[in-house]
């Protein structure tokens, strides 16, 4: 599961990131030290989150 958590964490920590990112921009703060910490933010927070979608998805192999 973790192989699997770390797979997903590469798209969902880029996709939250860029998000992230995007907002910051839209809203006008244009700083370095802001959009650095929009993207660790997005990095961060994808790591629960690619970890609950792996046990999900592990849960769900019984087929």
């Amino acid at each position: 599961m973790l192989r699997l958590s770390l797979i997903l964490h590469l798209f969902i920590g880029a996709t939250l990131s860029g998000v992230a990112i995007v907002v910051v921009l839209v809203a006008g703060a244009g700083s370095l030290a802001v959009i650095l910490g929009a993207a660790l933010a997005g990095f961060l927070a994808a790591f629960p989150l690619s970890h609950l979608i792996a046990r999900k998805l592990s849960e769900d192999d019984g087929c």
